[in-house]
């Protein structure tokens, strides 16, 4: 860490946009944001020793924003675009950074795809991490606790930390929200992958233009000429990003179940997985995926195309694929009752993630798919219906409960909710939800306990409530049966 060579003549000792934070000798990055303006905590950091400010053009020395003591105390840097400004005297300060770098964006699948990678590579013998909802995932870094991309200052100290670790090798989630927010910039990505996109977070994006075009500067900004998109042959967005990767001398890579450079050649699902056949880049290889769900070989032929982007060798790591193991909350088996049902919880929390979910569990059925599932508060309302209607449609029997209702009145959240599935059964409590349809199991049904995945707690009404979906459905499982059979 090094404040040298941030600003002209000015060594600082840190850097941050949180005024409570700040130190002797700090930067303070005044950034209008969404709930609270940053302008108007100046003359606060600058009491507690602030040297200089970064902020809008806007905020001049002789601004009563800096107070008496700050209109000769410290410098001011000026930048239209200030969120940008600091990721990158972040990656500039905590530099250097790991040697291979890579991204994943889309709606679904980036936590799957960033753990996957980081496992393949692994595997290989290098020494990788993974960033995101998850937390930190990678040797003498595990947290459960995370953003799926963190604040950049957070972000650019934690490379900083895992590269004089020896990890030289990390891949990341790159959301909607932190690449609007520029949280990424100053990252050198080798590769960047794009896995799909659908409905989601339109409560801060408004439109899905405005949602497509923040994931876009992955590739039309962060990814560098050079560098290789990995791109899902069956998304939309395909074509666009292989203009963007044409025009910016990027390479590109498709992969997916039935097209693509890296591809499913066959498909065969068993009790727990699959019997894969993958042409890549020409050649044949038979793997034994150990995973249920079609949704799950995609991440992980995303996941290879980001290994092999990155100069692993192919014979290497793509028999690696039969070693992968899930990610928590995605997908994951929680508990086979002695009757064979088997209960699944997954973080699916948009309209397309259910479905895809209950599409995927599908051929795992022997007899019926039911499914519990709730939708956030304070969030897109315009998707609940929606979610209802996919929840409807795939599954037998259809649950809806409390997700995170927030500030939110949870009955008027599952009303709307209910309006895409109107006979289905209105469990307001979860572990309520959860033991009711856990009870009407039978031989061969498989419930999904959908939303909230990996999560350890339900915010209702401005309190955290310790709940985790796994232990909840492990619990009823033990209840029902004196036991459970390891997942």
């Amino acid at each position: 860490m090094n404040g040298e060579g941030i600003l002209p003549n000015i060594p600082i000792t840190g850097l941050t946009a949180d005024s409570r934070k700040v130190q002797p000798g700090f930067l303070f990055a005044a950034i209008p944001g969404l709930a609270l303006d940053g302008r108007n905590f100046i003359s606060d950091a600058i009491k507690k020793g602030a040297v200089a400010i970064l902020t809008t053009p806007d905020v001049t020395s002789d601004s009563p924003l800096l107070g008496e003591q700050g209109k000769t105390a410290v410098t001011l840097v000026h930048d239209a675009n200030p969120r940008r400004r600091l990721a990158k005297m972040a990656a500039a300060y905590f530099s250097p950074q790991p040697e291979i770098m890579v991204a994943v964006t889309g709606t679904n699948g980036k936590t799957s795809v960033a753990n996957f990678t980081r496992q393949l590579w692994q595997a290989i013998g290098s020494e990788a991490g993974a960033i995101g909802t998850l937390g930190v995932r990678a040797n003498g870094f595990d947290t459960d606790h995370g953003l799926t991309t963190p604040d950049p200052v957070d972000l650019h100290s934690l490379l900083g930390a895992m590269k004089q670790a020896g990890i030289d090798h990390v891949a990341m989630e790159a959301s909607s929200h932190g690449l609007d927010q520029y949280r990424l910039d100053g990252a050198r990505f080798s590769a960047a992958a794009f896995t799909n996109l659908s409905r989601d977070h339109l409560d801060y994006h408004h439109n899905m233009d405005a949602y497509r075009a923040s994931k876009m500067r992955l590739f039309e900004e962060l990814l560098a000429p050079g560098g290789v998109a990995v791109v899902n042959s069956a998304s939309a967005e395909h074509d666009r990003i292989a203009n963007i990767a044409a025009e910016r001398k990027q390479r590109l890579y498709s992969y997916g179940l039935r097209n693509g450079q890296i591809r499913c050649v066959k498909m065969e699902p068993r009790a727990n997985g699959f019997d894969l056949e993958i042409d890549i880049f020409g050649e044949r290889l038979s793997v034994d995926f150990p995973l249920p769900g079609a949704f799950q070989v995609e991440n992980a032929l995303a996941a290879l195309g980001l290994v092999l982007a990155t100069g692993s060798d192919l014979r290497h790591a793509a028999p690696n694929l039969s070693r992968l193991t899930g990610v928590r909350g995605r997908m994951e088996r929680a508990a086979v009752l002695p009757n064979g049902a088997a209960v699944y919880v997954d973080y699916s929390h948009t309209p397309d993630s259910i479905a895809t979910v209950l599409k995927a569990l599908r051929s795992h059925v022997g007899n019926r798919l039911r499914i519990v599932f709730g939708c956030g508060g304070d969030r897109d309302p315009g998707k609940r219906i929606l979610m209802g209607q996919a929840a409807a449609q795939y599954a037998d029997m259809v649950t809806v409960t409390d997700d995170n209702p927030r500030s939110e009145d949870p009955a008027e959240i599952r009303i709307q909710a209910m309006e895409g599935c109107p006979g289905a059964a209105n469990i307001g409590d979860r572990r309520e939800a959860i033991f009711a349809a856990m009870r009407a199991l039978e031989p061969g049904d498989v419930l999904c306990v959908a939303g909230k995945g990996h999560e350890q707690g339900q915010t209702i009404a401005g309190r955290v409530i310790p709940f985790d979906d796994a232990s909840v459905v492990r619990e009823c499982a033990e209840e029902l049966a004196g036991g459970v059979e390891p997942a």
